[in-house]
């Protein structure tokens, strides 16, 4: 059902056409069925001639109903399904940092891939069961037309067949659902694998252990699951199959017994149950693809109602300010969830007040709430309590996509993009901006640009880090951010960076908050914020 009403809310009137075209291919299949049962019985000319043009007609309605059925909903499906993708990407890029980082890159990845790719796989069988059910329909009707008595038995045998499958595939998506389960379970160590491969080869204890007892385990678990899941899906195939032999050898041998036929009738009953074998084989071979896209829609819309909280919209490029006064923040704070269970860590309550032209380092030990500071600064975390006002404008959930766009950020844990973007990206400045760049920060033997892309961004952690403070400075903000910037260079680069770099970015009008532990080049800085325990401890002008 959740599927139906997926397709219905891409576009009812397709589907409308396509169930209607799949009925009615549908009935000229089984329409087919009484037509040759008729057939085996004339034995005039004249009737078998009208008999064989009715045939032509019935096998080209039906080929083309078909055909209009499955393309309709071929292509809706596709576009069904593209649109989910794009939904789920723009609601997870319009979502809080923190409810991102609260559900985890493995649970993200898993929904993005495996339920979407679940729901795209049942999607497309449904022009197919939408003529599988038509023909199912059409053969009940003819066996009604032939014998009201045997579609008491049929409906007997067919509330039999429903209520002994039921607790079958309810068992069956029971185990596939929790197989899913174990799949955001796997994604997890999936990425332990990719990220932590350096770590792992070089620690054989840690790496057997990670095998043996989480990567084993959780991959055993979810292969009972889903076997458990397909077996329940296979008896339930196999039952359908023997309830369907029972019928044909009972109206074959039994029924004769007990209500009298004529031969052509017979004929038409054993040809119409025979026929209807395959369909019926189709839908039920069809319900596992059916079950999986029923967990993955709920745990789309399970993602989809957590993202939904707080999201932001936006779809005009804000416009930034270029000169600005002052950024406030006023009593604020967040508590930030770790990863432990129940884990929690309060920032604040911060008062802080950042001017243009300043060169700011934030300080502090491990875990004192820096990054987190960070993040609340630039707007990706939304404050609990306490207000951020720029240039006397409160900040809101209407304006934080405008106010967002005023840092350029490079994040200890930064993503470096190839294809690079400025306030002149669309002209041929931009590459001769990247190349002087480049040059000053002493890449330019190394990676070469042209229309804004870079050729290799392969590189050791420095040399990426350098090629994100190039994205940085092409970007002309008013706000810059640093975390742990200089951690991964080399001496030399580092005394450029503090003495030279970020003193020149200042003297352009730029403000610069740098999160360090380079208590060497303190001395550069306008003013030192040292921070613990998610408060500030102490604020120091130089």
């Amino acid at each position: 059902m959740n599927l139906i009403i997926f397709l219905l809310r891409s576009s009812w009137k397709i589907v409308a056409i396509a169930i209607v075209t799949g009925f009615l291919s549908g009935s000229s299949s089984a329409s087919l069925i009484a037509l040759i049962s008729n057939a085996t019985t004339q034995n005039q000319g004249a009737s078998l001639t009208l008999l064989a043009w009715g045939f032509v007609g019935l096998a080209l309605i039906s080929l083309v109903t078909s055909i209009i059925s499955q393309v309709s909903l071929i292509r809706l499906s596709q576009q069904a399904v593209f649109q989910l993708r794009m939904r789920l990407c723009q609601q997870i890029l319009a979502s809080e940092l923190s409810h991102l980082e609260q559900m985890g890159t493995p649970r993200l990845l898993a929904t993005l891939t495996e339920d979407v790719q679940a729901v795209a796989n049942a999607v497309y069988t449904v022009p197919f069961l939408c003529i599988d059910i038509a023909i199912v329909i059409g053969c009940l009707i003819y066996i009604t037309w032939l014998s009201w008595q045997v579609i008491i038995l049929v409906i007997i045998l067919a509330v039999v067949a429903i209520s002994s499958c039921e607790w079958i595939t309810k068992q069956g998506s029971k185990n596939l659902a929790f197989a899913r389960e174990d799949e955001d379970i796997l994604f997890k160590h999936f990425r332990t694998i990719t990220e932590g491969i350096k770590e792992l080869k070089l620690h054989y204890q840690r790496r057997e252990s990670f095998i043996t007892k989480q990567l084993q385990v959780t991959a055993n678990i979810y292969k009972q699951h889903y076997t458990r899941g397909l077996t329940f899906f296979a008896t339930t195939n196999t039952w359908g199959r023997l309830i369907f032999f029972f019928s044909i050898g009972f109206v074959l041998f039994a029924l004769p017994k007990f209500i009298t036929f004529n031969l052509q009738t017979l004929y038409g009953y054993i040809l119409t149950f025979t026929y209807l074998m395959m369909p019926m084989d189709n839908i039920i071979s069809k319900l596992p693809l059916l079950s999986q896209a029923a967990i993955g829609l709920e745990k789309i819309e399970s993602l989809g109602l957590s993202l939904a909280s707080r999201a932001e919209n936006s779809t005009v490029p804000p416009n930034i300010k270029s000169s600005w006064q002052r950024l406030e923040i006023k009593q604020v704070t967040h508590t930030y969830h770790t990863e432990q269970e129940d884990g929690k860590f309060k920032i604040g309550p911060i008062n802080l007040t950042l001017y243009p032209q300043e060169l700011v380092f934030i300080v502090g030990g491990n875990g004192s709430g820096k990054s987190s500071l960070a993040k609340l600064i630039t707007g990706l975390y939304i404050p609990e309590s306490g207000e951020i006002c720029f240039d006397g404008k409160l900040i809101t959930d209407d304006n934080r996509e405008w106010y967002r766009q005023h840092f350029s950020v490079v994040f200890a844990d930064f993503y470096l993009f190839d294809e690079l973007f400025g306030l002149e990206d669309k002209n041929s400045n931009l590459d001769k901006q990247a190349q002087k760049y480049l040059k000053v920060l002493q890449l330019q033997d190394k990676v070469t640009i042209e229309n804004g892309v870079l050729s290799n961004i392969s590189l050791s952690q420095g040399q990426r880090k350098r090629l994100a403070l190039l994205t940085a400075y092409l970007e002309d903000r008013p706000i810059y951010l640093f975390d742990e910037w200089a951690a991964d260079q080399d001496p030399a680069f580092k005394e450029l960076f503090y003495t030279k770099l970020l003193p020149e970015l200042r003297d352009k009008g730029k403000t610069i908050l740098a999160i360090t532990h380079d208590d060497r080049y303190f001395h550069v800085a306008d003013r030192i914020i040292k921070l613990d325990y998610g408060k500030i401890e102490s604020e120091t002008s130089q």
